[in-house]
């Protein structure tokens, strides 16, 4: 059904290639590539593929990670390039094929290891699957790429929508010395210190309490949905969140240390962790949602990835001292207000857009399951 395009480069700033891709690059359940960073920015052994190959996230497959490369480049070893046997599947066909749960739930079933399940390419290899007819695949395709694209279209005026409202809050609380500015350190906007989370180990059975998971906050603010079960200790406790708290990530991975956002779930049942901080902010000169759009403004997000450290690779913090002496423009109240009104704005539109985002994907979705027949 498909090659497993195995070619080796030991020095990637020497490829020749102006692309890479790593799995961050990846979006789940999507096969168009949109982000890639450069080969001079990585190390260590990398694959090549070529324009019309697929690049399968092996590593941890539950995460459904595969693209098809609109142009040369190299990527992750923690990838496989694939390319299309011709004849015994259509190369457009494949990439769908491989994003229908009947793969997906194969691609899991056969990863092998524990933190970081990965696929062995000889065990995939002999993994058997029925597929249509070359015929059938032919019709297949323009239906499901017609869906594709109408997913495509949806999901571009949707990151469109989230570029504007990055822009707004850039252009509306990044400005420095605005007259209408007074300027702050965080520490003068707080009351009080930032106080610690707690962290436990997660436990399989059900507790009836939680710990956020390090993904509930994300570049947009807080992420519903994101608990692990934990025992309810008294330190656990102490650390309960209350809808409107504003959290901030203090020790995260490279590209996420430093989110924050507003915990808005109605329950008093979560906890955050120590790998996050509460901050408290004072009301007579901030509101919360204003505070938390000013730390999620680009001059703020480089600062807090600036004063972020440590010596992992993967894993940096930020010193609750040098994040106090953060300094920040904050106008009055009336003007907060304001800039808030037209945020929620744009916030409400791509809530929307959202939705009808995700009700194409679920049609879609649909569509493969039929187009694929539900073959084993």
């Amino acid at each position: 059904m498909a090659t497993n395009v195995n070619v080796r480069i030991d020095n990637p700033s020497e490829s020749g290639m102006e692309h890479y891709i790593g799995l961050e690059h990846l979006d789940a359940d999507s096969l168009k590539i949109r982000r890639w960073g450069s080969p001079d920015d990585v190390e260590a052994t990398k694959l090549i593929f070529k324009k019309g190959d697929i690049i399968f996230g092996r590593r941890r497959a539950y995460q459904r990670k595969l693209g098809v490369a609109e142009f040369d480049g190299i990527c992750s070893a923690h990838a496989m390039a694939l390319r299309a046997k011709p004849d015994v599947v259509l190369p457009d066909f494949l990439p769908f094929f491989m994003q229908s749960d009947l793969f997906m739930k194969r691609a899991v079933e056969i990863s092998v290891g524990s933190l970081s399940p990965t696929i062995n390419w000889k065990t995939m290899a002999v993994q058997e699957f029925a597929l249509p007819p070359v015929e059938e695949q032919q019709s297949a395709v323009a239906l499901l790429r017609a869906s594709a694209d109408h997913c495509y279209a949806l999901e571009d005026v949707y990151v469109s929508t989230g570029r504007m409202l990055q822009a707004l809050k850039d252009s509306l609380l990044g400005v420095d010395g605005s007259e209408l500015a007074k300027s702050y350190l965080l520490g003068d906007l707080l009351l009080g210190s930032p106080e610690s989370g707690c962290s436990a180990p997660p436990k399989d059975a059900a507790t009836g309490y939680f710990v956020l998971g390090l993904a509930a906050l994300s570049r947009e603010g807080y992420v519903v949905g994101d608990f692990k079960p934990v025992e309810p200790t008294s330190k656990m406790v102490s650390a309960k969140l209350s809808p409107g708290d504003l959290l901030i990530s203090r020790s995260n991975t490279v590209n996420r240390v430093g989110y924050v956002g507003i915990f808005s779930d109605i329950r008093d049942d979560v906890s955050f962790p120590d790998t996050m901080m509460r901050l408290r902010p004072n009301p007579a000169l901030v509101r919360p949602d204003f505070l938390e759009a000013l730390l999620q403004t680009t001059s703020a997000r480089e600062y807090l990835m600036r004063i972020a450290a440590g010596t992992s690779a993967s894993m940096k913090k930020i010193n609750r001292a040098n994040l106090l002496q953060m300094r920040l423009n904050v106008p009055s109240l009336d003007a907060q207000d304001s800039a808030l009104g037209q945020i929620r704005v744009l916030k409400k539109a791509m809530a929307a857009q959202k939705t009808r985002w995700d009700a194409a994907l679920q049609l879609a979705k649909l569509i493969a399951t039929r187009t694929m027949g539900g073959a084993e």
